[in-house]
Formats: C-alpha cells, sequence, structure tokens
C-alpha cells in the first residue's frame, strides 16, 4: 500500500453495492445508493490529544465497516478507488 494515512485517518476500499434489488430487479447505475460499507486498507497513527498523547484508533487494517454516505474524499492509486475517512466518520465495525 503506497496510501499511509496521518493522525485519526482511514484508508477505505468501498465495498460495491448489489445490482439487484430485493425483489430481483437490476438496478440501473442511477438508481444504486452509494456504497456505505468498506474494508479498512490502512489506518493513521491516531489523533494527537491535547496532552500529546495519541488516541488509539478503534478500527485495524481488514476490518468491514460502515461508513458516512457523503463523509470522506476519494483518490485513485495506481487505478485503484479508495475513500480516506476521519475516523469519527466510520459508524460501526461491520461483523
Amino acid at each position: 500500500m503506497k496510501l499511509k494515512p496521518l493522525g485519526d485517518k482511514v484508508v477505505i476500499e468501498v465495498l460495491e453495492s448489489e445490482e439487484k434489488s430485493a425483489g430481483g430487479l437490476y438496478l440501473p447505475d442511477s438508481a444504486k445508493k452509494k456504497p456505505q460499507t468498506g474494508k479498512v486498507i490502512a489506518v493513521g497513527d491516531g489523533k494527537i490529544l491535547d496532552d500529546g498523547t495519541r488516541a488509539k484508533m478503534n478500527v485495524k487494517v481488514g476490518d468491514k465497516v460502515l461508513f458516512s454516505k457523503y463523509g470522506g474524499n476519494e483518490v485513485t492509486v495506481d487505478g485503484e478507488e479508495y475513500t480516506i475517512l476521519d475516523e469519527d466518520q466510520i459508524y460501526a465495525v461491520v461483523g
């Protein structure tokens, strides 16, 4: 991985949403919701607190997470697309 996030940043590989609806119909791209789940690819060292210590990160590489629908910044590195989020934009670890 050529991306090393700083502070409390997390690099996510977005997992694609389902192509079919619950009723079995295929959805066009315009009808799909923006994916909100992803796999953690890299994490920063943690936010520096007022007393100079670092906060422990709550996620680790390999975690599957739910994150803010419109949060983060999308980047492309070596042809792969990633989203970089602040840790507080992650809502939960799945599984």
